[in-house]
């Protein structure tokens, strides 16, 4: 609310400078009632990388890779002109083994807010790309904001065993893209 009023008084104090400049006609100054700003801002959200080597001496073939705190939406500005959110997500896999992938939002108390699940297909020998994108709006977007950290868990599926010769990687990179609007 703060920061709307500072931006109306703001863009009021330039039409103000204006005017001064300005020999045409009147300026109508509650036009500034009607601005609607509608920013899209584009980040990178995570990225790792795991040998096939890695998963030799998990015995389950489960491997948690990552969890990190994520706090964005304890920002009262963000959140309450935060409209959209896309996840998208690039997977390549060069390792001889299928994998699922999923991608877990947890809350202040470390519970599961949201599941993005992802399959990936073994190599053959080349470069397997998986791209996914996950949309948030509405209530599936109020869920999200509850979100303090963000995880990855790696599940090997079944197939020939790896060992500490094995080749190949698996890598992730995300990004996530925020639509605002701004009254």
């Amino acid at each position: 609310m703060q920061k709307n009023l500072c931006v109306r008084r703001f863009l009021g104090f330039l039409l103000v400078m204006l005017s001064c400049l300005s020999c045409s006609s009147e300026l109508d100054f509650d036009q500034t009632n009607q601005l609607k700003l509608e920013p899209v801002l584009v980040g990178n959200l995570t990225y790792f990388e795991v040998k096939a080597t890695d998963f030799v001496d998990t015995g389950s073939g489960q491997l948690l890779v990552d969890v990190q705190n994520f706090t964005p939406f304890k920002d009262a500005f963000l959140r309450d002109n935060l409209r959209r959110i896309d996840l998208h997500f690039e997977i390549e896999n060069t390792i001889p083994r299928a994998f699922s992938i999923n991608m877990v939002l947890l809350d202040n108390n470390k519970m599961p807010v949201y599941e993005i699940p992802i399959l990936v297909p073994a190599s053959n020998g080349t470069t397997v790309k998986v791209t996914v994108n996950d949309f948030f709006e509405g209530q599936k977007l109020e869920s999200v904001q509850q979100m303090m950290q963000v995880g990855f868990v790696v599940q090997m599926q079944p197939g020939t065993p790896l060992n500490a010769t094995s080749f190949g990687a698996l890598k992730l990179r995300s990004s996530a893209t925020l639509y605002m609007e701004i009254k």
